[in-house]
């Protein structure tokens, strides 16, 4: 098992991550989390137990992609915590181009990341702002 604050393997998977987001596969994006999971900002929390429930959570996400033009997002790794053997907290700023080149203001989260035998997975992502 990779150490979770090993950062080649964590920059990969946000690459991933970010891709699926942009391109709105909701199978991709479902694929990152461990299962159950959970969301949490400042007005909301919830939690989901499927793939399924996963994609359905972020289907409202690609249209907002699309609306904006975003057409790639970078993960910039800001911290990692490790937490345990498999455990890390990620600190992750956002930055999104949109289909000119131009930056669109991000946003930021932490993910509380598990490695297991399938690679890092989201188990939690808290939005920080």
């Amino acid at each position: 098992m990779q150490a979770p604050t090993d950062l080649a393997h964590l920059t990969d998977f946000f690459d991933r991550y970010g891709s699926a987001l942009t391109r709105g596969d909701v199978s991709a994006v479902a694929g990152c989390y461990a299962l159950p999971g959970m969301v949490v900002s400042d007005s909301y929390s919830f939690t989901f137990a499927s793939p399924a429930a996963v994609a359905l959570s972020f289907l409202g996400a690609a249209p907002a992609y699309k609306e904006q033009q975003i057409v790639a997002a970078h993960a910039q790794l800001c911290d990692v915590q490790q937490l345990s053997p498999a455990l890390a907290m990620v600190a992750v700023e956002w930055e999104y181009l949109d289909s000119l080149g131009n930056a669109v203001p991000g946003e930021s989260y932490r993910y509380l990341i598990r490695v297991d035998a399938g690679g890092p997975r989201i188990t939690t992502v808290i939005a920080t702002h």
